[in-house]
């Protein structure tokens, strides 16, 4: 039994990748055209977004979302969920119709054909440059300017499978206190479970996620309201995760 239950979960991953590299190439006109201009981002997301969801509900997922406040469509967002699965990016983007642009790693660039939209539509940041923080700064300040949302996962990795949740960087507070934007703390409780790393591992389900209410920055500065900022962030998400029986029975399993 446990064979064939492997031998299905290789099939169903690989159908995952047929259908992304699909997806590619029946867009790739419209993608090309749309990512060889800024102004055209709004467009752009709105493919993105059907993408996302080509993705997830074509993988034999669906989104269970609780959203605690509604977002204003003309607001600028700073958004920071858990990370713990390769489709947590795509799930963010179906389920925001704030366009958002993340700020992702440098190595990603490397991925054939999807480095290529990466590089022009992802903020590339190298953590150990600090000329490379600076221009993350400035290409943030002009994208914000045209009333578009940013999206960072506040780990900076995917963490191990037996870690609830790693501490948060602070650049995503930085930045959202720079801008004055809320922070927008978002859980995701299955993508680890459902859709984790491993080959062997996973199945078709409901993805839980909780888009809790926001965080106002406005009057804060770096200096004093950061650390308290990211570590309120941080216990939100923290909190939902370790009290959710589902999360930490996986999480618990991988302990021992």
């Amino acid at each position: 039994m446990k064979l064939f239950k492997n031998i299905f979960r290789v099939i169903w991953r690989i159908w995952f990748y047929v259908l992304f590299a699909i997806s590619i190439i029946i867009m790739l006109p419209f993608l090309l055209v749309l990512t060889s201009d800024e102004k055209y981002y709004p467009v752009f997301w709105r493919f993105i977004r059907v993408f996302s969801k080509i993705l997830i509900y074509g993988t034999g997922f669906r989104i269970d979302k609780k959203i605690e406040q509604k977002l204003d469509r003309n607001k600028s967002y700073m958004f920071c969920p858990n990370h713990s699965s390769l489709l947590d990016p795509f799930i963010l983007a179906a389920m925001s119709k704030n366009p958002i642009v993340f700020i992702g790693k440098k190595e990603l660039v490397k991925i054939p054909v999807f480095g290529f939209f990466y590089k022009k539509t992802v903020i590339m940041v190298d953590r150990s440059s600090a000329k490379s923080k600076k221009r993350v700064y400035q290409m943030a300040k002009k994208r914000l300017q045209n009333g578009i949302s940013m999206g960072i996962f506040p780990e900076g990795l995917v963490p191990t499978e037996d870690v609830v949740l790693s501490p948060f960087k602070k650049g995503a507070f930085n930045l959202a206190i720079e801008f004055q934007i809320p922070i927008v703390p978002t859980t995701y409780y299955d993508c680890k479970r459902l859709f984790s790393w491993n080959f062997f591992k996973g199945s078709p389900g409901f993805f839980r996620v909780k888009q809790h209410a926001f965080i106002e920055t406005k009057g804060m500065n770096v200096k004093d309201d950061m650390n308290n900022l990211m570590n309120k962030t941080f216990n939100i998400v923290y909190n939902e995760l370790s009290n959710d029986d589902k999360y930490m029975k996986d999480t618990n399993r991988h302990l021992k």
